[in-house]
């Protein structure tokens, strides 16, 4: 039997606020809570609560046939607790119909696992015990913050317990084969991995309302059409994208509820797919065979891989520093600290600190903060000053040579000269 694998990010941060040079050491508290809430409830309205009440109408009309799956990062249920109690409840109602499945991913949603193993299992194990605390459903499957995966992490993955993971079908991973087939890791075969089938789900997270695509407008009758047309063999079509896709990337208005809502009685009346969650699909196929991923793989940009969180050098230092308090942080039993820990590592903040504009520029600005990527550096850096300070203070080790005034003036010196050469560069190439 054919089927289709739904699942949803479902993820928000806690932005920082705007720390000055002069809050370091007079001010520990970091978070913009009037953003924050404003944005959570913001998306709660046009997104979270009236596509979980599309969906649970949907569970209602077609019972166990029609099955989906979210992951949904600790930040998030976080901020649904203080924020959105009704997106929580409604999460819980989704729930308590036995056809949702919750993955387990990091707390934070966080990039822990390139730099710690423990910190990573850790980081899982603290997401896992929420989901079960709040919807009663111990997760099975896991997908790391934006599908990033290796070889080696789905090592890890397969160690913690998982039965699955999902993550990205890239291009440049997959060669000729198709992301429409169960795979398993190459270390390790129990863990089945499951791949975004990334030009079908782009269809309705980005392409949808469009008009200028030639396919617009893109109708439930159409998107099974395409279904039925794939090769009979390909047994699986997983289909993987964030859960702001609804309401908030692809507004109301362009019809994108509509979508939802007939999807599953044309999939029904007029294709010989069913619906199933990770989970039943790691259970039901057989793998075809490992996927061979040595090189860490996302869902983001064209490139698919970590150049949206990490490899200019104002990601990789900030990266790094956060990373450097790693032991002194495990010393501590100070719930704030502990928290803030957490919060720090969220991949936002690296994200906001990207430098690629070109085909990705208008993904990497959507509810980004801050004007330009030095001043997201910046910023993190002052907090992350104002935190080691912290750390020090209460293991009374020195663990980081805090820069004088001269040398952080030299550093961002030399910040402000790679971003104007990076600016040239990209001036040029839209010259061409």
């Amino acid at each position: 039997m054919r089927t289709i694998c739904f699942y949803f990010q479902v993820h928000q941060p806690f932005r920082l606020r705007k720390y000055r040079f002069f809050d370091i050491g007079n001010d520990h508290y970091y978070y913009d809570d009037y953003a924050n809430k404003s944005i959570m409830r913001k998306v709660a309205e046009k997104c979270y609560l009236p596509t979980n009440y599309t969906f649970l109408n949907l569970i209602k009309e077609y019972g166990s046939k029609f099955k989906i799956s979210y992951s949904i990062s600790g930040t998030a249920l976080d901020q649904f607790e203080m924020y959105a109690p009704d997106v929580l409840d409604s999460f819980k109602a989704l729930a308590q119909t036995g056809c949702v499945e919750f993955i387990a991913e990091t707390y934070a949603h966080s990039l822990c696992a390139l730099k710690s193993k423990e910190e990573f299992k850790e980081q899982v194990k603290l997401q896992s015990e929420k989901i079960e605390r709040l919807f009663g459903v111990k997760p099975v499957t896991f997908r790391n913050t934006e599908l990033i995966y290796s070889d080696q992490i789905g090592e890890m993955v397969a160690e913690m317990g998982f039965k699955a993971q999902i993550t990205e079908g890239a291009k440049h991973v997959l060669g000729w084969k198709s992301p429409n087939y169960l795979y398993c890791n190459a270390i390790n075969p129990k863990l089945k991995i499951l791949l975004k089938n990334f030009r079908l789900s782009d269809d309705i997270a980005f392409r949808f309302s469009n008009r200028e695509w030639s396919e617009w407008p893109l109708t439930a009758e159409k998107f099974v059409d395409w279904l039925n047309a794939l090769d009979g063999k390909e047994e699986i079509i997983n289909l993987f994208m964030d859960y702001e896709t609804f309401g908030e990337h692809q507004w109301a208005e362009t019809g994108i509820f509509d979508f939802l809502k007939s999807l599953p009685d044309k999939v029904f009346k007029n294709s010989k797919f069913t619906f199933n969650t990770p989970g039943e699909v790691a259970k039901n196929y057989d793998p075809v065979a490992p996927i061979h991923v040595p090189h860490p793989i996302s869902w983001a940009d064209e490139e698919r891989d970590l150049t949206a969180w990490l490899g200019n050098e104002l990601q990789d230092e900030a990266f790094n520093k956060l990373y450097s308090l790693i032991d002194a942080v495990k010393e501590i039993d100070d719930p704030q600290i502990q928290k803030d820990w957490k919060y720090l590592q969220t991949s936002d903040h690296f994200y906001y600190m990207c430098t690629k504009w070109f085909s990705d520029g208008d993904v990497h600005k959507y509810f980004n903060p801050y004007s330009t990527p030095y001043e997201a550096f910046i910023n993190f850096m002052n907090i992350l000053s104002d935190f080691i300070i912290r750390v020090e203070e209460i293991t009374g080790k020195k663990i980081s040579d805090e820069l004088t005034g001269e040398e952080l003036d030299k550093e961002i010196v030399k910040h402000e000269i790679t971003l104007k050469k990076l600016k040239t560069k990209r001036k040029k190439e839209l010259n061409v």
